[in-house]
């Protein structure tokens, strides 16, 4: 054999062995392939029926929050009415109320100060001398 011949059969042995090493890969890459596609299938086939629930669940909770601002408005409707009540009672009531509890406690007050004795006047003191009482009244004429 000659040299040419001889590298001729390297190049034939090594271009053999790298034609193999690329059918093992692609190989490999197909199962890869055929992996990955099943895998997305199966996502897609479960993800379609929970897009569905989620949206079908978006939907009930946008009813509920229908719900709730038809409750949140009745509530400040009845808040409203309430406030306009009371400041009716308050309006009516109010002024009434106020001139009988003040008429009662003149009446109570006049009734005390019928059925006691009148207070001794309290008396003065400046340090080391006594001031006089009250002057008492005198009736017209000058005389007590």
């Amino acid at each position: 054999m000659t040299g040419g011949e001889v590298a001729g059969l390297l190049v034939a042995v090594f271009w053999a062995i790298l034609v193999s090493f690329l059918a093992v890969v692609l190989v490999r890459l197909a199962q890869t392939l055929r992996a990955a596609t099943r895998l997305v299938t199966e996502v897609t086939e479960r993800a379609v029926p929970l897009l569905g629930e989620a949206s079908a669940t978006v939907r009930t909770a946008q009813t509920q929050l229908e719900r709730v601002d038809t409750i949140t408005t009745d509530v400040q409707e009845v808040t409203s009415n309430a406030s306009a009540l009371s400041a009716t009672v308050a309006t009516t009531f109010g002024g009434p109320l106020v001139k009988v509890a003040a008429f009662g406690y003149g009446v109570r007050q006049a009734l005390t100060r019928r059925s006691a004795p009148p207070a001794p006047a309290p008396r003065r003191t400046v340090t080391g001398r006594r001031m006089p009482g009250p002057r008492a009244r005198t009736r017209r004429g000058g005389k007590n």
